[in-house]
């Protein structure tokens, strides 16, 4: 049995219908703060929903019978959101992480994968970023999920579970929310172009990402499901791409029909960094992990996955 905690938002629901798609028996523990029952309409009959928060123990122990893997994805994300509200980021992001931990190892489960973030990176100088730099997090978010991979490492050198945490670069592609108004840069030019409207860039849009489809991010986790290598790592998950946001807006611009949309621009947001692009020789050297889709190809699905959701 997987657990996914967060199963309904973004990446978590992707990681339980791959997983289930496999052959595997898949619960998910949501509070729906975030996600969305709709992305868990076409799975919705074949998998457990526990309607509940991981901040409470009693519910998350509940939900940890007969489970052999966590993919704990649940989590308050966006930078600018921890800013305005740390307390709730910590609360939800560490205590969290620390209820799933504690109940895992109380209910005998083999293995945690935790989504962590290459936000944990801040502003290392070191443009390709790899898993040996000095962490520089700039955000109460970015703290949150380094707090989380430091739990992930003592619950495994203390009590012996096998923990693995998998730092994400800019994920996106189908079922990414683009109503909040926290969600991801790709999203929310997606719908701009889509609606006639200019999409907005912070900065000067020369900021470079290393945006990661999210077929890579969910193949990558159920790699770490059972890599002996894993137990007690970090390690960064992407395409080792750098990619700026101007050239994405371009992108998004052609691919939706509106090269006629100038994007406007904003000032930059505090917490951000200016580039981020991964070093992913960990992940290969020990998952066996290769990008399986490709920036423009993940692009092009997502246009035309929320091209048919407007319809």
């Amino acid at each position: 049995m997987y657990l996914v905690t967060g199963g309904a938002g973004f990446i978590g629901s992707n990681i339980a219908r791959e997983a289930l798609a496999r052959g595997s028996r898949v619960r998910i523990l949501d509070n729906f703060s975030t996600g969305h029952w709709a992305n868990l309409a076409d799975i919705r009959d074949d998998i457990e929903i526990v309607e509940g928060d991981i901040r409470s123990y009693h519910i998350v122990r509940n939900a940890m019978e007969d489970v052999e893997v966590v993919f704990h994805q649940g989590a308050l994300p966006s930078v600018p959101r921890s800013i305005a509200d740390p307390i709730t980021t910590n609360d939800v992001n560490v205590q969290g992480t620390l209820n799933i931990l504690h109940a895992a190892l109380d209910a005998g489960c083999r293995r945690v994968l935790f989504a962590s973030s290459s936000s944990i990176y801040g502003d290392a100088p070191e443009q390709v970023k790899n898993e040996d730099l000095h962490v520089r997090p700039l955000s109460p978010y970015a703290v949150s999920k380094l707090a989380g991979e430091k739990y992930m490492q003592v619950f495994h050198h203390i009590y012996g579970l096998e923990t693995v945490a998998l730092r994400y670069f800019n994920v996106f592609g189908p079922y990414q929310d683009p109503g909040s108004p926290y969600s991801a840069v790709i999203p929310l030019f997606i719908s701009a172009c889509l609606e006639g409207r200019r999409p907005v860039i912070n900065g000067d849009g020369q900021q470079s990402r290393d945006f990661t489809y999210i077929g890579n991010v969910v193949h990558a986790n159920l790699l770490a499901a059972d890599s002996k290598a894993a137990p007690g790592m970090m390690m960064n998950i992407a395409c080792g791409d750098s990619i700026t946001v101007n050239h994405l807006a371009s992108e998004i611009g052609r691919l939706t029909g509106r090269m006629d949309i100038e994007p406007s621009h904003r000032p930059e947001r505090p917490g951000d960094v200016q580039h981020s692009r991964a070093d992913i020789t960990l992940a290969r050297k020990l998952l066996g992990y290769e990008p399986v889709t490709s920036f423009d190809e993940g692009l092009e699905n997502t246009v035309s996955f929320m091209r048919k959701r407007r319809m």
